[in-house]
């Protein structure tokens, strides 16, 4: 199949399917089936409000098929293998914290897995059954893989299931691994094919386990279209429920679930993540394979058709990950990053969009919806029919507000799952909004942010506007914070609007963004908000009394970052107080925890380093002794492939790299702590380039 708009748009209408699925059944993950049944019976809506939920999670479901999926970009100048994506789990997962479930060694399958690999044994070992045992193994969680890499291989079943069979092997074996295979297959077929007894026989193709060919064998010819879905959900726990396998989750039990549900709803989209969610076993991940799989299947208007499914998700997603940047998403952006793997695969040059949000797919939204925390003064209607452009109507005389994350919002914070990230916008950054009305109205752009327990507002000028035009707004500084969401306030005086948002943008690091000064409100302020943009891979993170921040690790790989990918040519400073430490400095260009530049006091020096996994190669060194509890003012500098370091204003280490690549900043600390006063992140023009080549010359 051409990777052309179409295979695109299926693609976005998988990955949208997926999430649709996950939120949908993710309220009722882990519930009985005689709960859920007596709750809310077929949850064919979503059900997270009567639990005081938010709609949009963190959930690994999620977070990992989509994190793992990296490893094509990361890995673009080979083919990837089983240890390349266990090095993608290394630099992505923040122990005890991000995408996985954290339920101990030996009684969650991929918590084993990831302290196999930090313990040395690489993948697939680090999954296997000669490692594990066969219970551990066989659970659920290879079919995550399936969606990813089933994505980027339309009409291609058999390197579907290749790639998806060898990235589940890091944490999974034996019937888990034909189970993920059968579905990448499936996925990557349905490209080209919808019909479901069609896509099971090629799924079949890549399945050698006698149980679960006879699994599914068995539903094809029990379960029909049509059927009673509880009665089905009879059947097939009683011939495959988790009471006949070992272990709590096994894969079985849910391969057969996943193929039921889709049976039994036939070609109908919503009817079919619905019984997915409604049944037990594992809803959520259930629910996504099937969502994923009919949205590639029967496209982005049978997704349309569940309006009431489609229209509160709006495209949202966190993927938590050690590169925090990532985190606040949306189906679009994902969609994109999966066809261009699909390109890299195929060894084709990247498509790169004009803009951030370009609203290209029918549908899209980039996460805009109504302002939760902005009243409007009429219904906010939304839509975007044929892609390209998403359509705000505003009735005269009233002003409406619509908005999108670029962080956490505070009204989807929860307590009992693990959400780490760093905003994708910050002060000192330039949005341009490109905009136009059928009549003359008056837009303001906005930015949202959390002080406290209150919501500060900060608007840009209003323009006035008809024709097509460009708004272009600095985003400010509110002391220490940055914006949670990012906002179109529209005001209609004239007539009844119809206001064409055709772009979003923004690119680079901040002209200057800081944070400054001590963030602690008192002993009792644990958490200040300035320290919630940061995702740390140490022990310790914290505010400190005397100084902007604190940061300790006892071994390795204490990396604590802020930033996106969008930052490419910066510098950062800090003045920093060393203590105790075998190596302590400052980090640039980080794209998960052990990918990044870096420039650190270590053994009698200062180094300048690229870390690729857990290979560090020393780029420059200069003896150096730093003085200890004597602060230092530090900088490092990255602009194009150039790497410097000075302390106390005195350029002291330079370096060529081949790292061009944009990523986040912070700090690294292994064997020790040290304290930080401020932080400052500077980007760098043309003109800043050639000062710094005339200066390392």
């Amino acid at each position: 199949m051409q990777l052309d708009t179409v295979y695109a748009e299926r693609v976005y209408a998988g990955v949208l399917g997926k999430f649709i699925g996950v939120y949908l059944g993710r309220p009722v993950e882990g519930w009985a089936y005689d709960d859920i049944r007596t709750s809310y019976g077929l949850v064919d809506r979503y059900v997270n409000e009567s639990l005081n939920l938010p709609l949009i999670v963190a959930d690994d479901d999620i977070s990992g098929t989509f994190t793992f999926g990296r490893s094509v970009e990361d890995f673009a100048d080979r083919t990837i293998d089983a240890v390349d994506v266990g090095q993608t789990w290394l630099n992505y997962i923040i122990e005890d914290r991000t995408i996985l479930w954290w339920g101990g060694y030996g009684r969650s399958t991929e918590h084993t897995a990831f302290l196999n690999l930090a313990n040395g044994i690489p993948a697939p070992l680090s999954g296997s059954i000669k490692t594990n045992g066969r219970t551990l193994a066989e659970q659920i969680g290879a079919q995550i893989f399936s969606d990813a890499f089933g994505l980027m291989h339309p009409g291609d079943p058999a390197s579907a299931a290749k790639l998806t069979r060898a990235a589940a092997s890091v944490s999974h074996d034996g019937v888990a691994l034909d189970a993920a295979a059968f579905f990448a297959a499936m996925r990557a077929q349905a490209f080209l094919c919808s019909d479901l007894d069609e896509l099971t026989d090629i799924g079949l193709t890549y399945v050698s386990d006698p149980r679960l060919r006879q699994l599914v064998a068995a539903v094809t010819d029990h379960v029909q279209v049509g059927d009673d879905w509880k009665k089905t959900r009879e059947w097939v726990d009683d011939q495959y429920g988790y009471h006949l396998y070992p272990g709590p989750c096994h894969s079985l039990s849910n391969t057969a679930m996943v193929l039921a549900s889709l049976r039994v709803a036939g070609d109908d989209f919503g009817r079919a993540v619905a019984i997915a969610s409604s049944v037990g076993f594992d809803t959520d991940s259930n629910a996504g394979t099937v969502g994923c799989l009919n949205g590639v299947r029967l496209g982005i208007r049978a997704i349309e058709a569940a309006t009431e499914l489609r229209e509160p998700v709006a495209d949202r997603a966190i993927i938590v990950s050690a590169d925090g940047g990532e985190a606040i998403t949306d189906a679009s952006r994902e969609a994109m990053r999966i066809v261009n793997s699909a390109r890299t695969l195929r060894q084709l040059p990247p498509q790169v969009s004009a803009a951030r949000f370009d609203f290209a797919f029918p549908g899209s939204r980039h996460g805009f919806t109504a302002c939760p925390h902005l009243r409007s003064d009429s219904e906010v209607r939304i839509s975007n029919p044929v892609g390209h452009a998403l359509r705000i109507d505003v009735e005269k005389d009233a002003v409406v507000s619509v908005s999108t994350p670029t962080f956490l919002d505070p009204l989807d914070r929860i307590s009992n799952f693990s959400t780490v990230a760093s905003p994708t916008l910050y002060p000192g950054q330039t949005v341009d909004v490109c905009v136009s009305s059928n009549v003359p109205t008056s837009i303001r752009l906005y930015a949202l942010y959390e002080h406290g327990q209150v919501v500060e507002h900060r608007y840009s000028p209003a323009t006035a506007i008809s024709a097509l035009h460009t708004i272009s707004w600095l985003i400010p500084s509110v002391g220490n914070l940055v914006p949670f969401r990012l906002g179109v306030e529209i005001s209609a005086a004239e007539a009844d609007a119809a206001v064409e948002v055709d772009s979003v943008d923004w690119r680079g690091a901040p002209s200057h963004f800081e944070q400054s000064g001590i963030l602690l409100s008192s002993i009792w302020d644990t958490k200040p908000s300035g320290l919630a943009p940061w995702v740390s891979s140490a022990r310790n993170w914290e505010a400190d009394f005397g100084s902007t921040y604190c940061v300790s690790h006892p071994g390795d790989g204490g990396v604590v970052t802020i930033g996106s990918r969008e930052w490419v040519d910066y510098t950062v400073s800090t003045t920093m107080t060393l203590s105790l430490h075998r190596s302590a400095g400052l980090v640039v260009r980080a794209r998960g925890h052990r990918n990044y530049l870096a420039g650190i006091f270590a053994q009698g020096g200062i180094l300048l380093i690229d870390q690729i996994d857990a290979e560090r190669r020393v780029l420059a060194r200069v003896p150096y002794d730093p003085p200890l509890d004597l602060p230092l003012a530090v900088e490092l500098v990255c602009i194009g492939d150039e790497l410097s370091m000075s302390v106390g204003g005195e350029r002291l280490v330079n370096a060529r790299t081949t790292r061009n690549e944009g990523g986040g900043a912070g700090f690294i600390v292994e064997g020790g702590t040290f304290t930080a006063d401020g932080f400052s992140v500077r980007r760098y023009d043309s003109d800043d380039h050639q000062k710094q080549r005339k200066a390392t010359q």
